[in-house]
C-alpha cells in the first residue's frame, strides 16, 4: 500500500493524519507542500484542491482529514 500525505508545517489536521498513521504503523511519505512547489503543483493536479491535507492512498485521493474514510481505506478498526 502506498500512502502519501501532502501537508504543511502548521496544519493541525495534517498533524492528526500523521498521528493516525504513526499510531497504526502505516508507512507513508509526508510531503510539505509549503516548501516544495513541484509537490504542491502535483497535489493540485491530483485533487483539484489547494487546501491540505490531501492524502493519496493507492491512487484514491482524500481531501481533508476524513478519519472514517481513512480508517476504511487503511483497514484500521
Amino acid at each position: 500500500m502506498k500512502v502519501t500525505l501532502y501537508r504543511t508545517e502548521y496544519c493541525p489536521w495534517c498533524h492528526k493524519a500523521e498521528e493516525l498513521f504513526k499510531k497504526h504503523n502505516i508507512k507513508h511519505v509526508s510531503i510539505d507542500v509549503g516548501k516544495d512547489q513541484k509537490a504542491a503543483h502535483d497535489m493540485v493536479e491530483k485533487s483539484g484542491q489547494q487546501g491540505v491535507p490531501v492524502i493519496d492512498i493507492d491512487g484514491t485521493i482524500i481531501v481533508g482529514y476524513d478519519e472514517p474514510k481513512l480508517r476504511k481505506l487503511l483497514h484500521i478498526k
